[in-house]
């Protein structure tokens, strides 16, 4: 892959004879195109794929969450990319025939804020969950206007349920109700907090799992 500042006729995007013109991160690359191959993939190549398509297909319906607050928004990697890469490494394992999310490892965000101290989590009944921690403001560069995010998850329906701003710090509890076609699902879950401006925000909490209802 090679950048460019002008070419013939300025800046253009797709294929033009072996090379692909496209805009990637303000900046204007060729790229050639893959060459064709008969060859099948070897088995450590199939797993490799297989590992990445779960991941992908683990975080994508989470992006809003992960464009916004996991690692730097600067460098080559975007945040997507970063994540990629942690969960590729960190938090998905082969239980044969397939690749399984560790969801203790798994991170929703990655970050300096202070994060969420003494962390509960509850469902007092209904289609209701609750959580529950110590406010913290005022400890480091915490504020008590940090946005509680959460990302909520049942594997076996494959259900996703996340917020931005469920709650701020100062509150140290919040209850949800989820829709009701979670009732009677365990869930997974994941909360942290991010500044009201969205430029900092802390490393994310695994809490475990629950049923709902």
């Amino acid at each position: 892959m090679g950048t460019y500042n002008k070419g013939i006729l300025g800046p253009f995007s797709g294929k033009v004879g072996t090379v692909v013109g496209a805009s990637w991160r303000g900046k204007d690359i060729l790229r050639s195109l893959p060459k064709k191959t008969d060859r099948t993939p070897t088995e450590t190549q199939m797993l490799q794929r297989l590992k990445f398509t779960t991941v992908s297909e683990f975080l994508t319906p989470i992006s809003n969450v992960i464009t916004r607050y996991y690692g730097s928004g600067s460098g080559e990697l975007t945040r997507r990319n970063q994540a990629m890469s942690y969960h590729m490494k960190e938090a998905v394992n082969y239980v044969d025939p397939n690749f399984v999310m560790v969801y203790n490892k798994v991170q929703i965000s990655k970050g300096d804020l202070l994060g969420v101290q003494n962390p509960t989590v509850a469902v007092p009944g209904g289609d209701k969950i609750t959580y529950s921690w110590v406010d913290n403001s005022g400890q480091g560069t915490a504020k008590p206007t940090d946005q509680l995010v959460v990302v909520i998850y049942a594997p076996t329906e494959n259900l996703y349920y996340s917020l931005l701003n469920a709650a701020v710090r100062s509150d140290g509890t919040i209850n949800l109700d989820m829709p009701t076609y979670f009732n009677g699902l365990q869930v997974q879950s994941w909360i942290t907090f991010a500044a009201a401006d969205g430029k900092s925000y802390a490393t994310s909490v695994y809490m475990g799992a629950v049923t709902i209802g």
